[in-house]
């Protein structure tokens, strides 16, 4: 990324920081982050969708970092949606980035979100049983999920069986395990075995209030 981009996205991170759709700290910092997505990966997808983009990170960031990738920033927010666009303008990514405003549950039964994504990245969205459900429809099998982590000291378990992310639970909607990394910071990925069942993801709030797993 030439400097000049750079100085365009800190300026679009700096307002997306004083809207508070991303939190506060460097915005060099949140873009380093954003980045660490793109570690685990071979190469760059041909299409991707950021699922509950909210003020662009790690979507417009990795739509600077892959610039012949196509992409959807997925969020049911029209204030965010609103800012995400002109983000999208502001950054000459106009024509093959595009804003969804949807919720999750809802754009994961479009026909033309279901199935077409080779890689969707997902900061903050939720707790991994409903990043799992949501973020599976999307993906066209042999694609990846990637999420952002809590650090090790602090994640969430599942108390019957010590894990984050139980297979089990994973293969409900299609997903195995692929790899972790940790740098810059704490990310995980998940394949797409089989397509994910016609019942997933279930209607709006029910991932949440009955979670997977």
């Amino acid at each position: 990324m030439t400097s000049a981009s750079e100085s365009a996205l800190d300026t679009v991170l700096e307002r997306s920081r004083s809207l508070r759709f991303i939190g506060p700290g460097s915005v060099r910092v949140h873009a380093e982050h954003a980045r660490g997505f793109a570690a685990g990966l071979d190469a760059a997808p041909g299409r991707f969708l950021d699922l509950g983009s909210g003020g662009g990170v790690p979507g417009l960031v990795l739509a600077g970092l892959w610039p012949e990738s196509e992409a959807v920033l997925l969020d049911a927010s029209a204030k965010r949606c609103a800012f995400l666009g002109d983000a999208i303008d502001d950054l000459g990514y106009t024509g093959r980035v595009r804003v969804v405003r949807a919720r999750a549950e809802d754009g994961g039964r479009r026909e033309d979100l279901r199935g077409r994504f080779d890689v969707v990245v997902s900061r903050g969205f939720g707790a991994p049983p409903v990043t799992a459900e949501c973020g599976a429809p999307f993906l066209e099998v042999g694609g990846t999920l990637v999420v952002s982590e809590p650090p090790a000291s602090s994640e969430a378990r599942v108390p019957d069986t010590g894990e984050r992310w139980p297979e089990a639970g994973l293969a409900r909607v299609g997903l195995r395990t692929k790899s972790a990394w940790s740098e810059p910071f704490h990310y995980r990925s998940f394949v797409l075995e089989r397509p994910c069942p016609e019942e997933y993801p279930r209607r709006d709030g029910v991932p949440a209030k009955h979670p997977l797993f």
